[in-house]
């Protein structure tokens, strides 16, 4: 696998730990406010996933997560890319609260279409919480589009505790090689 920015490589379970931070850092608690991506006000709580969750879906088969790393080796964005046959689903997309605005997740999402071009995928598709409106507008400016579809978000033990209702919104972007 090749990606043109050489500060995005896979992860390996090695990252576990850094990542895991990285996620809870960038979705929940108040290190998440320092960023424009938080769920704090929707979600309660420290946690977005476990490291043993997120060991799980490294080693899952079709399962593949990026890694931005920064001049020190540190990592600071990261991306679950899942293949279902000939559409990749695109999960965990997440940048460093106080790096956030710097490029990283476009480039990130640029890595992603890369992966899912040198896969034979046609399609890339998220579920977004419907209330993120300024993160929806971002999916959409880079060539994601509401599908229509609705799932719903259902609370778990691990991830916090909801603060309202929330449901999923699909968004899937369909890809052209070049």
């Amino acid at each position: 696998m090749y990606f043109k920015n050489i500060s995005i490589s896979r992860a390996t379970v090695q990252d576990v730990k850094a990542i895991t931070a990285l996620l809870n850092s960038a979705y929940r608690g108040e290190d998440s406010k320092k960023g424009w991506t938080t769920e704090a006000d929707l979600i309660a709580g420290e946690v977005r996933t476990s490291s043993e969750s997120l060991q799980k879906i490294i080693e899952q088969p079709n399962s593949v997560m990026l890694k931005f790393t920064d001049s020190t080796k540190n990592i600071v964005g990261c991306v679950n890319l899942q293949q279902h046959e000939a559409t990749i689903y695109l999960g965990m997309l997440s940048v460093s609260p106080i790096l956030q605005k710097a490029g990283i997740g476009k480039q990130l999402l640029a890595a992603a279409d890369e992966y899912a071009l040198q896969q034979n995928c046609s399609s890339i598709y998220m579920t977004v919480i419907t209330q993120r409106t300024e993160l929806i507008n971002w999916y959409n400016r880079h060539g994601y589009n509401d599908t229509g579809e609705r799932k719903p978000f259902i609370e778990d033990d691990e991830t916090g505790k909801h603060l309202q209702k929330l449901e999923f919104m699909v968004l899937e972007k369909n890809l052209i090689p070049a």
